[in-house]
């Protein structure tokens, strides 16, 4: 696992990958509808298989967050629950709900935007990955498309405080 890594000390100087940009996408169309701005991408032989939103509001689920989203989605489509050669492209640190799951389908690499102090579950709180009872250890690329991640995330938050 990569501590801070390249893209989180240095803002690239180059546009940000696709499976970002997509990935921010939903994120603000979540935030649209009213739900937390997080989104991704899961990729599978350098294609888009999957893109979701967080909806646990419109759904009525507390674990509709959108990596849940995106790896259940991804499973159906593949029809297989083991993702190993699949990366998964997400706007904010994974919970530990979602690094579970992301060990559970023993997905190869999760790239991320944001770090999450509060609730995330990779870099910060339990650091699920690096626990000796993880027992698949995906690569971890923290920091691209951080600042536009974090702005979706800090707009979305002061409207609300208003």
């Amino acid at each position: 696992m990569t501590e801070g890594g390249v893209w989180a000390t240095h803002p690239p100087m180059f546009p940000l990958p696709e499976p970002m940009r997509l990935a921010l996408d939903a994120a603000r169309a979540a935030a649209e509808s009213g739900e937390v701005p997080v989104g991704a991408v899961l990729i599978h032989d350098g294609k888009v298989i999957a893109t979701a939103a967080n909806a646990p509001r419109m759904l009525h689920d507390p674990t509709a967050h959108a990596e849940m989203r995106v790896i259940r989605a991804a499973a159906e489509k593949l029809g297989r629950e083991r993702l190993e050669d699949c990366d998964l492209w997400v706007t904010l640190e994974p919970c530990a709900m979602c690094a579970g799951a992301i060990a559970h389908a023993r997905i190869a690499r999760v790239y991320y935007g944001a770090s999450d102090p509060k609730g995330g579950a990779v870099e910060h709180g339990p650091r699920f990955f690096g626990q000796p009872t993880c027992h698949h250890r995906p690569e971890i690329y923290p920091g691209i498309g951080e600042a536009e991640a974090g702005e979706i995330l800090r707009d979305f938050f002061r409207e609300r405080r208003v």
